[in-house]
């Protein structure tokens, strides 16, 4: 069977239903762009599917545009709950008659096949999570420090490959497999990042199976803003902190969680010090790509010892909005 070939029917004799979730947070621009691309391929998949908007800003920028758009395939939900997280979790409650969840950014666009991909490899055996590559375009010509780094460049792996850890920038739930499991999104990480690590890594760790679709593409355009030295740092660091923090979480008890830290300190440290002998190296040779991957060496390991210390890099910090019963 062929990645965009979707299989049988489940065990009730019906098509699975499929739900596409956008969380989105003051992205009208992006949403607008990117609903129809979806609507597209909903159109060509032999699965019934349909797309959930999921606002998480308080404002509800995202509702013009799905009023705009005036299709009955797409839903509207809010959460005033700050943090991806929240948003997540609000997208997981939204679809209790669904049977597979599909997560995107908002800000992302799905190339040609990408859901007829998703779907194929998901129908081949019905594992847990289906994973499709990400690439990047760039709003502008890329600094040079940027491009030696490879800072954008994402893994790609052939179809079928297991993995143990994602990001929900392009996933796939098979949702009878995660309500059995209960998992939910942590809150805890809603504003730091790293609820789709845990997340992902719990799913992993329970048994089920998690696989790669590498026709799957969807495409991350990149601002300028992100596209400078502070972003891609702080990027790093977050990670590393990310890393550490589900770690913690994971680890079984008081005593394996003592052991966790101590690991995530050393291979913290282990990363300034290593980063910083490439960074000694770039200053003899002016490498620009040792200098750009030594510092985000140093900073990952930074990362990865404040969280197994407890300190936690918010990096989409935001004003707090007072719980209030969502609409939609």
């Amino acid at each position: 069977m062929g990645a965009g070939e979707p299989g049988a029917r489940g065990d009730d004799g019906r098509d699975p239903a499929v739900v596409v979730a956008l969380a989105s947070y003051r992205r009208a621009d992006e949403l607008a762009h990117t609903l129809p691309l979806i609507l597209e391929q909903l159109e060509t998949a032999s699965w019934p599917g349909r797309v959930l908007v999921v606002d998480n800003d308080p404002e509800g920028t995202a509702r013009p545009v799905v009023d705009a758009l005036g299709d009955v395939r797409v839903a509207y939900v809010q959460e005033v709950r700050p943090g991806i997280a929240a948003a997540r979790n609000r997208a997981l409650d939204s679809a209790p008659d669904d049977d597979l969840l599909i997560f995107i950014d908002d800000d992302e666009t799905p190339r040609p096949g990408w859901l007829t991909g998703l779907l194929g490899t998901y129908a081949r055996d019905r594992p847990a999570a289906v994973v499709g590559p990400v690439v990047s375009e760039y709003a502008d010509e890329v600094p040079e420090w940027i491009t030696a780094g490879g800072f954008f460049e994402r893994r790609r792996m052939p179809t079928g490959t297991a993995i143990d850890v994602a990001a929900t920038n392009n996933l796939l739930l098979d949702l009878r497999q995660i309500r059995a499991l209960g998992l939910r999104f942590d809150a805890d990480f809603g504003l730091s990042g790293g609820s789709d690590t845990l997340f992902t890594r719990q799913l992993a760790r329970s048994g089920a199976r998690m696989v790669w679709c590498d026709e799957a593409i969807v495409v991350d355009h990149v601002p300028l803003s992100r596209m400078t030295r502070r972003w891609v740092l702080m990027r790093a660091m977050r990670y590393g902190n990310s890393w550490s923090r589900t770690s913690v979480v994971l680890a079984s008890g008081p005593v394996d969680r003592t052991l966790v830290r101590a690991r995530m300190v050393g291979r913290g440290a282990a990363r300034v010090v290593g980063g910083g002998i490439r960074l000694g190296i770039a200053a003899v040779t002016r490498s620009t790509r040792l200098n750009a991957r030594g510092l985000r060496t140093v900073m990952k390991g930074v990362g990865f010892v404040r969280g197994a210390v407890g300190s936690t890099y918010t990096e989409y910090a935001r004003t707090p909005v007072a719980p209030s019963t969502p609409v939609g």
